[in-house]
C-alpha cells in the first residue's frame, strides 16, 4: 500500500516585533510515521568562523570528537601555521613592493644622468657656434613651458592646484634658478664642458658658508671638514685648467651660488604645499621664463640675435636648428626627471645621484670633445668629487 503525505503551510501570526508562539495540544491524527522531532540546535560552537576551516578527511564521529576536543594542542599548531603562512605572504608582497621602487629609483637616475650628458653635449655644441647664451638659456626654459602647457591642456599630466600663496613663495625660488640657469650657460660658453662641472661641484662649500653665516645653522665637525677636498680639488683645478677664462670660472661661481639659495628658498617657501615634483618644476619653468625674457633682449637683443643666427647656419647648416631643439628639450627633460626622482628618494640619495652626474658628464664631455687635460689637473677634479661624496655623507 503507497501512502501519500501532504505539507500543510502553517502560519504564524505576529504581534508587533515579537512573534506569538502558544503552544496547544494538537487534536490527534493518524499517522503512519513516527512524529518527527526538531532538531536540537547547539548554543555554543567549537568552530569559529573569523577563518575558513578546512578539513581533509573524517572518518567517524568519534574521531572529530577527538580531533576536536582531545588534540587541541594538534589544532593550535595549525592555527600558528596559517597565521605564519600570513606573515610569510604580507613579506612577500611587502618585498616585491620595495625591489619594484629599487628598480623604479634605478630607472630614474639612469634616466637623470643619460638626459643630463646629452643636454651638455647639444648645449656645448651650440653655444660653440652661436655664443649668445642669455638667448639659449631662454630657449630652454621656453620649451620645458611649452611641453607642460600642451601636456595640461591635452590632460596628458595633470594641471597643479596652485593659488596666489603658492606663484609668491615660488618667485624667489624661480628668481634664484632663473640667475643659476644662465650663469650656468655662460661659463659653459667660456670653458669646457668638465671644467664648468667640476666647479660647479663645490656647491656644497657655498651651501655650508651660507647655512652657516647668513642662516646661523651650525654642522658637525665632519661638515666643515669634507670642504677641505672640495675647495681644494677645485682650486687644484681652476690652476691648472690650459684653456682658463675668469668669465667662464665666474659663472660657474656665481650659479653655485644662486642654486644654494633657490634650494633655501624653496625648503622655506614650500613647506605646506602639496605639489607633485613635476609640475613643480614646471611652475618653475613658468615663472623663470618670464622673468628671464626682458633680460634677454635687453642684454642681446634681436639684431646680435639674428647675425649669429645666419652665421651659424652658414657654417653648420640645417642640423643647428636640431641641435637648438634638442639642447632645450634635453634641458628641461633632465630637470624634470631629477624633480620627479625627489618624490621617491631621500636628499642624501639625490646628493649622491648629482654626485654620480658629475662624473658621468665630466667624463663623457672630455671623450666627445677631445678636451686636453693634465693629470694634475684630473687629480684635482677627483679630490673635489671625492670631498663632494664625503660631504653628502657626513651632512647626514
Amino acid at each position: 500500500m503507497i501512502f501519500s503525505l501532504k505539507q500543510f503551510n502553517v502560519t504564524i501570526p505576529v504581534c508587533g516585533s515579537n512573534i506569538i508562539n502558544h503552544r496547544r495540544n494538537p487534536p490527534a491524527q493518524f499517522s503512519v510515521l513516527p512524529p518527527l522531532s526538531s532538531p536540537k540546535v547547539n548554543k555554543f560552537s567549537i568552530v569559529s568562523n573569523s577563518k575558513p576551516l578546512h578539513v581533509s578527511s573524517i572518518q567517524t564521529f568519534g574521531s572529530l570528537q577527538t580531533q576536536l576536543y582531545d588534540d587541541r594542542s594538534k589544532n593550535s599548531s595549525v592555527a600558528c601555521n596559517a597565521y605564519e603562512a600570513d606573515r610569510s605572504d604580507a613579506e612577500l608582497v611587502g618585498e616585491k613592493v620595495e625591489a619594484a621602487r629599487k628598480v623604479k629609483i634605478g630607472v630614474y637616475f639612469a634616466t637623470w644622468w643619460f638626459l643630463n650628458v646629452i643636454f651638455n653635449i647639444y648645449n656645448k655644441k651650440v653655444l660653440n657656434a652661436f655664443p649668445y647664451p642669455w638667448l639659449t638659456s631662454t630657449l630652454s626654459l621656453a620649451a620645458g613651458s611649452a611641453i607642460m602647457l600642451i601636456s595640461w591642456a591635452t590632460k596628458v599630466a595633470e594641471a597643479p592646484n596652485t593659488d596666489l600663496d603658492f606663484w609668491k613663495s615660488l618667485f624667489p625660488v624661480a628668481l634664484a634658478h632663473t640667475i643659476g640657469h644662465v650663469a650656468a650657460t655662460v661659463s659653459m660658453s667660456k670653458v669646457a664642458v668638465s671644467f664648468t662641472h667640476i666647479i660647479k661641484s663645490g656647491e656644497p662649500a657655498f651651501s655650508v658658508l651660507v647655512s652657516r653665516f647668513i642662516l646661523g645653522e651650525t654642522f658637525p665637525l665632519p661638515v666643515y671638514l669634507s670642504l677641505i677636498p672640495i675647495i681644494g680639488g677645485c682650486g687644484l683645478s681652476a690652476l691648472t685648467e690650459l684653456n682658463f677664462n675668469m668669465t667662464g670660472f665666474m659663472g660657474a661661481m656665481i650659479s653655485n651660488l644662486a642654486f644654494v639659495f633657490r634650494n633655501i628658498f624653496s625648503k622655506k617657501g614650500m613647506k605646506g604645499k602639496s605639489v607633485s615634483g613635476m609640475n613643480y618644476y614646471a611652475c618653475l619653468s613658468l615663472l623663470s621664463l618670464l622673468i628671464l625674457t626682458p633680460f634677454a633682449f635687453a642684454v642681446e637683443g634681436p639684431k646680435m640675435w639674428a647675425a649669429g643666427w645666419q652665421n651659424a647656419i652658414s657654417e653648420i647648416g640645417p642640423n643647428f636648428i636640431w641641435w637648438v631643439a634638442a639642447q632645450s628639450i634635453f634641458y628641461h627633460l633632465y630637470n624634470q626627471v631629477s624633480y620627479m626622482s625627489l618624490d621617491e628618494i631621500s636628499p642624501l640619495t639625490f646628493s649622491i645621484g648629482n654626485t654620480m652626474k658629475r662624473i658621468s658628464v665630466i667624463v663623457s664631455s672630455i671623450i666627445i670633445f677631445h678636451t686636453p687635460i693634465q693629470p694634475i689637473n684630473a687629480l684635482g677634479a677627483a679630490i673635489a668629487i671625492l670631498g663632494t661624496f664625503l660631504y653628502s655623507q657626513a651632512k647626514q
